[in-house]
């Protein structure tokens, strides 16, 4: 008797301490940064543009970032990286911004926007300045960052090829084509490495599509999560077709797509309205949700937290803002994080779930 009630009890503590290796990723919800790597314009610059401004845009901006590892330390689990393509080298090296307001800080004194390559910036010749100049300086960063974070949950990563930029000085952006977006994902999986890569495919599994995995679950777990990144293709349009061409289900991409429900690909969605009632729909589901706390810099001017109050009770998996920080560029409070100063939380929507 004693034997069976030991066995019982063997069984009951067990079933319990596994239920965590059962979670998985889209059971989480997580808080990180729209645009990471950006850094202010230069005040002459941004002195000069404001002037010009007649649609009282250029305030939208008005913010800046600290460098992705000290994101990454204070806990955000999502960045957002812009790339712009350079086949040759040298396209981005003289932002116009700098002839026309000229500054003393020197501008890529290590010359990396003359190599061949992608580079991480915001706006052509008017919002170029970044804490990161190439995609691959990035990805050894966040490979260094991770590899001394061993443990650390998944952080995913949205990233918008840009291809559609003409400043207003005339300097123009180079289209992405579909050997660029092959060149895309090499510099990806060589400096990041494979092995911290979830990829669509692993995803999929035995699955026929990617969606039919999603609707059942097939997320890794947290603990499977851990050291790894999660790549998402901000794109609605020609782009996210010329990334899935010939990529049927994904096979052998490294990005997900921002695909709507039904399509074999569908499994991340970018919704940036946090009040739409899809976002509960779609999560309940299985897919993976972005949306966003704030915009333009409208909610931290007026500590408006309706939106990210929103975000929280819709489930949507990564919330993003620029003030997981409090400004340091104009008198506010607003400041995006959970409760207990966190920015990482079981998910209100799916986090019961086994």
């Amino acid at each position: 008797m004693r034997f069976i009630y030991l066995f019982l009890f063997f069984i009951a503590t067990a079933s319990v301490t596994a239920q965590p290796s059962c979670k998985k990723i889209n059971q989480v919800q997580v808080i990180g940064s729209h645009n990471s790597y950006k850094q202010a314009i230069q005040p002459k610059l941004y002195k000069f543009l404001e002037n010009r401004d007649t649609t009282g845009s250029l305030s939208g901006l008005q913010y800046t970032h600290v460098s992705i590892p000290k994101q990454l330390d204070l806990g955000l689990r999502n960045l957002e990286i812009d790339v712009h393509a350079d086949s040759k080298g040298g396209s981005y090296t003289n932002p116009k911004g700098l002839s026309v307001a000229s500054d003393s800080e020197v501008y890529d004194k290590d010359g990396k926007m003359n190599t061949a390559g992608f580079k991480v910036f915001h706006i052509i010749d008017i919002d170029f300045r970044t804490s990161v100049y190439t995609l691959k300086d990035c990805m050894l960063a966040l490979r260094k960052w991770s590899n001394e974070h061993p443990k650390h949950t998944t952080v995913f990563i949205t990233l918008e090829p840009k291809d559609k930029d003409m400043s207003v000085f005339g300097t123009k952006a180079e289209e992405f084509t579909a050997e660029l977006f092959e060149a895309l994902d090499t510099e990806i999986i060589t400096y990041l490495g494979r092995d911290k890569i979830i990829t669509p495919d692993m995803v999929r599994g035995e699955y026929s599509t990617l969606e039919q995995a999603v609707l059942n679950h097939n997320w890794p777990s947290i603990e499977n999560g851990k050291g790894k990144f999660l790549f998402i293709l901000d794109d609605n349009d020609n782009k996210k077709k010329l990334y899935k061409n010939e990529h049927p289900n994904l096979k052998g991409r490294v990005a997900f797509v921002n695909d709507v429900e039904g399509s074999p690909e569908a499994g991340v969605m970018i919704i940036n309205d946090p009040n739409t009632i899809l976002i509960p729909k779609l999560v309940k589901k299985g897919y993976i949700v972005r949306t966003r706390a704030d915009a333009g810099t409208k909610q931290a001017r007026v500590n408006d937290y309706s939106n990210f109050e929103a975000a929280k009770k819709s489930g949507a998996q990564i919330i993003t803002t620029d003030y997981y920080l409090p400004s340091t560029m104009f008198k506010s409070s607003y400041q995006v994080k959970f409760a207990d100063d966190v920015y990482e939380r079981k998910n209100p929507v799916t986090g019961l779930e086994e």
